[in-house]
């Protein structure tokens, strides 16, 4: 037998395409590259093909089995929440918290130089980042468990019962607190968290703090789910003041209006143009001319990594270009849209029924597609059918021969281009796609950011405290700011008129940016709001007496036009509201690993 040695070296060498945790901590480039990968809980932004507008009252969700109707037809319970994606995943916001919490407790006694306060830095994203992703699981789930170190083997116990609201809120607001402090004056890359992002989120959830549904004693008055639930203090505050959680939404709002480095054309004395409404409103949604500075803190993408983020052309953008009309509006969205004079638009007004598109607020043609709307070239296959480029979701007559026959819209589930793809609604989303006719179809990615905070979410917070705090005059000086850049005319009015009509400007405004589904609980409005049955609209073409069209486009003069607004086939979407739904359901899994949690109402 022979007994051959070996080098204890070459036994212990570290693998090449990983790096020792502890040697993250005694360099800088690889604790900045750590903190760098706690930003990847963020996700695609609010840019999934299954958007979350589409789990509210803004839009439908095309195509089946994603999971999206177990939620907006209030069918989720603990084994099947519906669809729930990695940005609002309870256990993937806790593995993003648990990379802060390791982050911090290295930062906290670094072994290497902070150079140009590099450790400062570093801490503060990472407590931004804490406070974003449990601000997620808050909002989502309500009271959670606060984690703020980070767990080893060994530990006696690792299950922790859930945190009250007020005590989540608390923490929140702490690591705001201290990342904007940590982050002011500090030179940051875009699309990293600086002093301005923790102040906005400070702002939205004290906000959310003072709201109805946080508070105890108005959701049991509004809820009998909520009335019923033996432990209120994990939905709500049960004690405090609730006027004085409203000034603190105020001030925290204040301070992120006070950063004037932010703001797009919100100096107007007096209505844009509507040519300039439309434009101001398409800059800051595609962040140029200006309008990215609006934009405080946001998702970004770029060609040289082609991202699901990139694509949002092609998941919501007509068949009738080859897309996919992914998440589509609903009538319920598009009837909201003002008109032009600051009236309500009405399909019992006959003048407004009949050309139910024209006059419309200035960011109705900056976000919605609708029939006859101007879009793209067609692509090279479908040009010839199309040379206007117009959309087209409804059945129109056309001449063949010496006879009329009647054509599907080149946008319709009956098109001759794609009939498997296509709105069931009639409309298409506009917002965030790149107008720019080189990106048309599945082959080309776009490069616009998904806005977790805006400067104009501020505002509202700033006008929303105002309101609730009996300040209209105040808060109708800023609200009008927005209206101003928009093209549209001043609000007039006071108390619950007021508040009607904030509610209406904030789900116009940040429509599509995952705002409204918050805001109908919070507001606690979503049983006449989120469960309405979803509608679409009708269009027929007709041709007038003594008219010919051998290739439709939309004309006026050729046609007249009828439109009926109708619910959607119950197979399709059955919408329904049971108050459970104003929180998501603890899963199943974790209530059975953790003997110290409690379900949600209504579960």
């Amino acid at each position: 037998m022979a007994v051959t040695g070996c080098n204890d070296n070459f036994v212990n060498t570290q693998p090449l395409d990983q790096v020792a945790g502890s040697a993250v901590w005694t360099d800088a480039a690889l604790s900045e590259a750590f903190v760098t990968g706690i930003y990847q809980g963020l996700g695609q932004g609010g840019f999934y093909e299954e958007q979350l507008a589409s789990f509210t009252d803004e839009t439908i969700f095309t195509h089946p089995g994603r999971g999206i109707t177990t939620i907006t037809e209030a069918r989720s319970n603990p084994a099947d929440p519906g669809l729930v994606n990695e940005t609002r995943n309870w256990n993937n916001l806790y593995l993003r918290i648990r990379a802060t919490n390791l982050a911090l407790a290295n930062l906290a006694k670094p072994a290497f130089a902070n150079t140009n306060k590099i450790v400062e830095r570093l801490t503060g994203e990472a407590k931004f980042l804490r406070a974003y992703y449990y601000h997620q699981l808050v909002r989502y789930y309500g009271g959670v468990p606060l984690v703020d170190k980070p767990y080893n083997l060994g530990e006696a116990d690792y299950s922790l019962p859930r945190n009250t609201m007020e005590e989540c809120i608390n923490f929140i607001v702490k690591d705001c607190d201290d990342a904007a402090a940590l982050l002011k004056g500090q030179s940051l890359a875009k699309g990293r968290a600086n002093e301005a992002a923790a102040l906005a989120l400070k702002a939205r959830i004290l906000t959310y703090a003072a709201s109805d549904l946080y508070d105890a004693a108005t959701a049991k008055a509004k809820s009998t789910v909520h009335a019923a639930f033996a432990k209120p203090e994990l939905l709500g505050y049960v004690s405090g003041d609730r006027t004085a959680r409203w000034q603190k939404a105020k001030d925290a709002a204040k301070a992120v209006l006070d950063l004037t480095t932010y703001g797009s054309q919100l100096n107007l004395t007096a209505p844009a143009t509507p040519a300039a409404g439309t434009e101001n409103y398409m800059n800051i949604a595609l962040a140029r001319n200006g309008g990215e500075k609006d934009l405080i803190f946001t998702r970004s993408f770029i060609n040289g990594k082609q991202e699901a983020g990139g694509q949002q052309g092609l998941y919501n953008g007509p068949n009738g270009y080859h897309n996919w009309a992914g998440n589509t509006p609903v009538s319920l969205l598009v009837d909201d849209y003002e008109m032009l004079d600051g009236s309500k638009f009405s399909w019992t007004d006959p003048a407004k029924a009949t050309t139910p598109y024209a006059n419309r607020d200035p960011r109705f043609y900056g976000s919605i597609l609708y029939d006859g709307a101007p879009w793209k070239p067609r692509t090279a296959d479908v040009a010839a059918k199309d040379p206007v480029n117009q959309i087209q979701t409804g059945q129109y007559e056309v001449t063949s021969g010496s006879s009329k026959v009647t054509v599907a819209g080149l946008d319709t589930r009956k098109s001759t281009v794609e009939d498997w793809n296509g709105s069931y609604t009639g409309y298409y989303m506009r917002k965030f796609t790149d107008p720019n006719p080189a990106i048309v179809d599945q082959n080309t990615f776009q490069q616009v950011p998904f806005p977790f905070f805006r400067y104009t979410e501020a505002v509202f917070n700033y006008a929303e405290a105002c309101i609730e705090l009996g300040q209209d005059a105040e808060a109708k000086t800023w609200l009008n700011k927005i209206r101003f850049r928009a093209g549209m005319p001043a609000l007039t009015e006071t108390g619950a008129a007021l508040k009607e009509r904030y509610r209406n400007e904030r789900r116009i405004e940040m429509v599509f940016e995952e705002q409204r589904y918050h805001d109908a609980r919070r507001w606690m409005i979503a049983p006449t709001t989120l469960g309405r049955k979803a509608n679409i609209i009708s269009i027929t073409g007709t041709l007038k007496a003594g008219k010919s069209v051998s290739l439709y486009k939309y004309d006026p003069t050729s046609y007249d036009y009828s439109y009926k607004v109708v619910d959607i086939d119950p197979g399709k979407e059955n919408r329904a509201w049971l108050d459970k739904m104003y929180f998501l359901p603890v899963s199943r899994d974790e209530i059975n690993r953790n003997s110290k949690l409690v379900q949600n109402p209504g579960y």
